[in-house]
């Protein structure tokens, strides 16, 4: 069985100071693998990058929502206004407040919101809380279809059973079901499969799956945050959808049906953009009309401090 290779490595003063295993995987237009790199078909936990389609799920079971709540639905959101407010918004579609969310408390995940919220005598809370979005939506559906809010998060609930078919029907894999850090269920599969089933929100031309990638598309700050690498990256190349996920998931797909995935092997969320920007470089993504070649690469700049000055950089080995 493949493992992990080296991916990126860190370079101080000219000394490799370290490196960062992982796997990569590059569908092409037509779905199949164009390249590769380690472990792609082994069963990995996706982490958040499985949020775009856990949206889907709840669209298929009947959820409607006007497109900006569709994005926060899909985030790993900063904990920005702009967030919080969809968030309010959506659970107050459902006649519901942020009482009902079994989100755990926590800080927003931005440090300039943090530091707000420290100044303001803030602390912790379940909608600063990233994937706050998510569980708004699945309260949503819960109360749509009348069915038991306290226990959303149990695996055999019924709004769960609907989103696990989704996932494994758009990855092709079944899948294991583990506890999520949000508490929600997180399902495995392997990065052939997380990038596949991108692949099919990108190329949808019609149906939840086009409602979800144009999401993505038009509110990539709502996905992620204003500040986010995940933004710039989307932003630069038009037509792409895309989510990060937690222990350095990421996974991108562009319109003409091309998509990449990747797990950093050390959970490194510092090696995931830089590593990611290499891939679709490897595949020329930079050089085609209309992509910033400049914020792409940007998004993969990683530079190393030694007395507050630029000494080195995190640099991708694909």
């Amino acid at each position: 069985m493949s493992k992990p290779e080296v991916v990126a490595q860190l370079v101080r003063s000219g000394f490799v100071e370290g490196h960062h295993r992982g796997s990569v995987v590059a569908l092409g237009s037509d779905g199949d693998v164009d390249w590769s790199v380690g472990a792609v078909d082994a069963p990995i936990l996706s982490r958040s990058c499985l949020k775009p389609l856990q949206a889907l799920g709840m669209l298929r079971l009947g959820l409607e929502l006007p497109t900006d709540l569709i994005a926060i639905a899909c985030a790993s959101h900063s904990g920005e206004q702009i967030h919080l407010e969809a968030v309010r918004r959506l659970l107050d579609s459902a006649g519901l407040d942020d009482s009902a969310l079994r989100t755990p408390p926590d800080m927003p995940l931005d440090d300039e919101e943090r530091d707000v919220v420290l100044r303001a005598g803030g602390g912790p809370t379940s909608l600063q809380m990233n994937c706050s979005g998510k569980h708004a939506a699945m309260l949503a559906t819960c109360v749509l279809h009348g069915w038991e809010l306290e226990t959303y998060l149990d695996p055999e609930h019924p709004l769960q059973r609907g989103i696990r078919a989704t996932i494994e029907e758009l990855t092709g894999e079944t899948a294991q079901v583990a506890v999520d850090g949000c508490g929600a269920p997180v399902l495995s599969c392997s990065l052939t499969g997380l990038a596949t089933a991108f692949r099919r929100l990108a190329v949808a031309q019609s149906g939840a799956e086009r409602l979800v990638a144009d999401a993505i598309r038009q509110h990539p700050e709502l996905v992620s945050g204003t500040r986010r690498d995940e933004r710039a990256l989307l932003t630069a190349v038009p037509g792409s959808i895309g989510k990060a996920g937690a222990e350095s998931c990421y996974v991108v797909a562009l319109a003409d049906g091309r998509a990449f995935a990747l797990k950093i092997d050390d959970g490194s969320a510092r090696a995931r953009p830089v590593v990611m920007a290499a891939a679709l470089r490897r595949s020329g993504v930079d050089q085609e009309q209309g992509v910033d070649a400049a914020a792409l690469r940007r998004t993969g700049e990683k530079p190393l401090l030694g007395g507050g000055r630029v000494v080195g950089e995190i640099s991708a080995l694909l």
